[in-house]
């Protein structure tokens, strides 16, 4: 894997920025999943200054790596989200945009979805491959919408699954980790001092990392990058 160390939350998004927008220039078409969470949210800022980086988002086709199971005008929805922050700031096609509809019955939806990404992207051993997915990891070590306590889900031979937060109870929709780990790129977007024991514990293999989502992301590729901040990395 590759550790990109930046002083603060807000090197990450311009790194990884500079970095998505060689990804994107050096291709034809990009297949991305985006995640929620408050570190994308700093990126999609960061992107949305379109005199600082020039991308041409009409070749980018954006998906989702998780959502939750409210509707889109809901404020704990990550579509809205990625309106807020990126999607009213650029030049996208409309037929570009892929969101998990969370409004819908969740078993469906993750039907639905899973065959929406089935259909459109290239397939590697009959799973969907995307260029780039781009991964967010709680506190608790869960990634996408995979939690510790349901870890069993990453390993469902479904494309997308039913998950349930812990403690809400709230339903989402996630994609499951052999769709994560086909992707040709994964990218770990993680900052703040909570997450530096459970960083740590991944990262040098110790502790109670097996019992952790994040651990499992093991592109087959090969090509794992984690941007963190000096903060999440405090124990490496």
């Amino acid at each position: 894997m590759d550790l990109q160390i930046c002083s603060t939350k807000e090197e990450v998004a311009q790194n990884f920025a500079l970095y998505l927008e060689h990804f994107i220039k050096h291709r034809d078409i990009v297949h991305m999943a985006l995640s929620g969470g408050s570190t994308p949210k700093i990126v999609f800022d960061e992107l949305s200054n379109t005199k600082k980086y020039k991308i041409n988002w009409t070749k980018v086709y954006l998906y989702w790596g998780d959502e939750r199971c409210v509707p889109p005008t809901d404020d704990e929805s990550n579509y809205k989200m990625t309106v807020a922050h990126l999607l009213e700031n650029i030049e996208i096609p409309k037929r570009n945009i892929h969101r998990i509809l969370g409004e819908n019955d969740p078993v469906k939806e993750a039907v639905r979805y899973g065959d929406l990404l089935t259909k459109n992207l290239p397939n590697q051993q009959k799973i969907p491959v995307f260029d780039m997915v781009i991964l967010g990891m709680g506190e608790d070590g869960h990634t996408a919408s995979i939690f510790p306590y349901e870890i069993e889900l990453w390993d469902s031979k479904k494309t997308c699954e039913v998950a349930i937060h812990p403690e809400s109870g709230q339903k989402r929709i996630t994609i499951t980790g052999k769709v994560i780990n086909n992707s040709e790129w994964v990218i770990f977007l993680v900052t703040g001092a909570g997450k530096k024991d459970k960083v740590a514990e991944i990262i040098h293999k110790k502790g109670d990392y097996k019992n952790y989502p994040a651990s499992m992301v093991k592109p087959i590729s090969g090509n794992l990058v984690w941007y963190l901040d000096t903060e999440a990395a405090a124990k490496l």
